[in-house]
């Protein structure tokens, strides 16, 4: 596998403690996050809306909290009978379960290793490498590990997800979860107008996937969440003012938007078809 990319901005990270950790969502039944905050630093990411509560002051991905008790909590918390009934939990809702620091703390492990116990069907998302280190945990029959990858390109990847492990290293954790009788999907998005959308570009992608035994391919667009648009236009606006603007006239106008729904259907489909993968897909736009 490739390096792990590094960060370019140290990010702030404070230990703090927490009074719950699994709490409704809108996902699964339940969400558990170990963590505020992500040093991935996705420009697209739908979490950002946390810094209008949390490090106001600071980018998304310059900052994390670190809920060190977070494994104690849980515990009493699966304990309360009746309160939290066994159904689904997803980990992790607004921060990657496995990100760096996660090697350290190893909250996530913890954490998973008592959901698992305890009988919860839990549905891990990453965009890391580092969950290889769980796969003891999640060849559990309640447990689905599902890889993000938004792009094969390594180059773009760095410039929209520069702290997630590179796209070759979350397929080969594919391959190796599969390998070891883990249940496996993938989430391919959101799909980035004029970057990651390409008819050529999905084809490669669904190819690469098809080999895997994915149960389901999760495929969404781009959707904008507070926050995302202005990471967005200036990391369009890098390298491609005219490109931005045209991005956001199909973003922000109804027509626009809803032709570019259907053509992104179709490319989807099409790109499936091809890979054999249409029994598996998912289109969520």
């Amino acid at each position: 596998m490739e390096e792990e990319q590094v960060q370019p901005v140290r990010p702030v990270v404070q230990e703090v403690q927490c009074r719950s950790v699994l709490g409704a969502s809108g996902i699964c039944d339940y969400a558990v996050n170990c963590y505020t905050g992500c040093v991935h630093g996705c420009a697209y990411c739908y979490a950002r809306f946390m810094g209008r509560f949390h490090h106001v002051d600071q980018a998304w991905g310059d900052f994390v909290d670190v809920k060190v008790n977070a494994p104690e909590v849980l515990a009493k918390q699966i304990a309360r009978a009746g309160l939290f009934p066994s159904g689904s939990v997803f980990l992790s809702s607004v921060c990657d379960a496995y990100q760096p620091l996660e090697e350290k703390y190893a909250l996530t492990r913890k954490c998973l290793l008592l959901l698992v116990q305890a009988g919860y069907s839990v549905h891990v998302q990453t965009k890391s490498r580092l969950v290889c280190r769980d796969f003891d945990l999640l060849a559990a029959p309640n447990a689905t590990l599902c890889l993000t990858i938004t792009t094969l390109d390594a180059g773009l990847a760095a410039r929209i997800e520069p702290g997630a492990s590179p796209p070759a290293d979350r397929l080969e954790t594919l391959r190796r979860a599969r390998a070891a009788g883990i249940r496996v999907k993938a989430f391919v998005g959101p799909l980035l107008p004029g970057l990651s959308d390409s008819q050529e570009q999905l084809s490669e992608l669904f190819a690469a996937l098809a080999p895997l035994g994915l149960e389901e391919v999760y495929i969404d667009r781009l959707n904008l969440r507070w926050g995302v648009w202005p990471a967005m236009k200036n990391l369009l606006g890098e390298a491609d003012p005219q490109s931005a603007a045209a991005t956001r006239a199909m973003l922000f106008d109804d027509h626009r938007s809803r032709a570019y729904n259907r053509w992104l259907r179709a490319a989807v489909r099409k790109a499936a078809a091809a890979a054999g993968l249409s029994a598996s897909i998912n289109v969520i736009l």
